[in-house]
């Protein structure tokens, strides 16, 4: 295995490092440097506060700034952030509107985010929300255990909560909303090649040179299902038909269609996934309103791709429309 890192306990720090030094003008690390916070805080709105392990990058720290996060806390690779990060990141950007936390269904994100909230709240009087996003439907949904887990449509959240907050929606309204927005969202992805992780220098699962990993998680996890490899359009196609089974049909929807990839999949790749799965969704009469192409949440280099769905009304559209200015996405 080759990387570019001093050490592999240090590469997530030194990632952020190098992260704040190229964005100073969006980003600033927050207090004893235990979060990456706006660079210039908004004084009268609801602090908006993600993060999870490094590893999937640029999420989450990319995020932050103007129309998206106030703050993001980053654990070692594939690793939750600490209570304590979280509860800095809560006390130095909460002003009193309160915090919401965005928060990836996973045991440990779930526990992490969880303590800091009661830690913060033994602070003294503090308004604190959380939406617990659960867009993978490679993972069955269960009344028991974790249930599905949070992937790319976690970046879908949090635009438009961070849009909202922009705009002066109170604690509850964006609460409401996160989980609305979570409940209109699906997303499945597909693997080449597993992910090599930095401290054990191992795949997390190897492939056969014909094979692909269907519905694999961000964290190097496997898939449901092992199958051989075949056309773009056939992967696309049974995606695709996963997802509008889970939503039990789209037709007359209008959508957000993001196109995302997981670390090792050049841009051409996503852009010819991008155009099949559009006429796959409009050859089931489904509008595709708004689109994503990109690099956004990925698990290290993973070779692979997913596909998110969002069903957008028009005002879930305009919060998406909104102007945002972070790292890693602007307009």
């Amino acid at each position: 295995m080759k990387k570019f890192m001093n050490s592999a306990g240090m590469l997530a720090q030194d990632c952020l490092e190098g992260f704040v030094a190229a964005h100073g003008d969006i980003v600033a690390f927050g207090t004893d440097r235990k979060h990456v916070q706006r660079r210039t805080p908004s004084a009268d709105k609801v602090a908006i506060i993600s993060g999870g392990g490094a590893g999937h990058e640029p999420m989450h720290a990319g995020f932050v700034g103007s129309g998206m996060l106030d703050a993001a806390c980053t654990g070692y690779v594939f690793t939750s952030p600490t209570p304590d990060q979280i509860l800095s990141a809560i006390r130095d950007t909460d002003n009193g509107a309160g915090t919401l936390l965005i928060v990836k269904n996973y045991d440990g994100d779930v526990m992490n985010f969880e303590m800091a909230a009661e830690m913060a709240a033994a602070d003294g009087p503090r308004r604190i929300e959380t939406v617990i996003v659960s867009d993978d439907i490679a993972v069955a949904r269960s009344a028991h255990g974790t249930g599905r887990r949070g992937v790319a449509g976690t970046l879908v959240v949090e635009k438009i909560i961070g849009a909202a907050a922009e705009a002066g929606a109170t604690l509850p309204e964006l609460k409401m909303l996160g989980d609305t927005v979570v409940s209109l969202t699906r997303t499945m992805g597909v693997a080449l090649k597993g992910t090599t992780v930095p401290q054990t220098t191992r795949e997390t699962f190897v492939l056969g040179p014909n094979d692909m990993e269907i519905g694999v998680g961000i964290h190097g996890e496997p898939g449901r299902a092992r199958a051989q490899i075949t056309d773009a359009s056939s992967i696309v196609t049974l995606i695709c038909g996963h997802i509008l089974e889970d939503f039990g049909g789209l037709s007359g929807q209008s959508i957000l269609l993001f196109v995302n990839g997981l670390g090792g999949t050049p841009l051409s790749e996503l852009y010819l996934v991008f155009g099949l799965a559009r006429a796959f969704f409009e050859g089931h009469g489904v509008t595709i309103s708004r689109s994503l192409v990109g690099t956004y949440v990925t698990s290290l280099d993973m070779a692979g791709m997913s596909i998110t769905v969002t069903v957008l009304d028009d005002s879930l559209t305009e919060l998406w429309n909104a102007p945002v200015h972070t790292a890693s996405l602007r307009w």
